[in-house]
């Protein structure tokens, strides 16, 4: 095999749930030009079932930093939490390469789906203190906000606007293999 050749593995059969204490599903956006806006969901589920990651994160329990930014995330100017109360993500299948894995599937936001990338790495497995097999994801990926139905935004005075189309969304994976 030569270098420049991915080797690709299966991962393993099974499920495997995330264990949501030791796991995480956030945001980053570019706000202003000089920060990072960011968020976290608190409420989700992902599972790895024989390859195939699929998971749905609940908006309403989104945590900011202002209150009052939580309220406008919440509206439909953003996520329209009450007609759309769930992100969600599937796929088929992930390529695997040494520690990174790569996850083609499907995004859904606002009722709109696109196919996204999820891309990062795998730890695992790995026995936790309790005899749990574990596996750890950490992946990520980048996509348009505007694709999705969420257009708003604020001119600043230089004439840009104040938050970038660009979103990274995030997910740090614990997966316990199910009994």
């Amino acid at each position: 095999m030569s270098t420049t050749e991915v080797q690709t593995q299966a991962l393993p059969a099974g499920t495997y749930n995330a264990d949501r204490v030791h796991s995480s599903v956030s945001f980053e956006v570019e706000y202003m030009g000089i920060g990072t806006f960011s968020g976290e969901i608190t409420d989700f589920d992902a599972s790895l079932v024989d390859g195939r990651l699929a998971g749905a994160a609940r908006i309403a329990t989104l945590e900011v930093k202002d209150e009052n930014l939580h309220a406008h995330l919440l509206s439909p100017e953003f996520f329209d939490a009450e007609r759309y109360p769930e992100v969600s993500f599937s796929t088929d299948a992930a390529e695997v390469s040494g520690d990174q894995v790569r996850f083609e599937g499907e995004l859904t936001i606002k009722g709109i789906t696109r196919p996204a990338t999820l891309t990062g790495t795998i730890v695992g497995p790995t026995t936790d203190p309790y005899g749990n097999e574990r596996y750890g994801l950490d992946l990520e990926t980048t996509v348009d906000r505007t694709q999705f139905g969420i257009t708003w935004n604020n001119d600043m005075p230089n004439g840009t606007k104040a938050l970038a189309d660009e979103v990274t969304l995030k997910a740090d994976l614990s997966l316990v293999k199910a009994a």
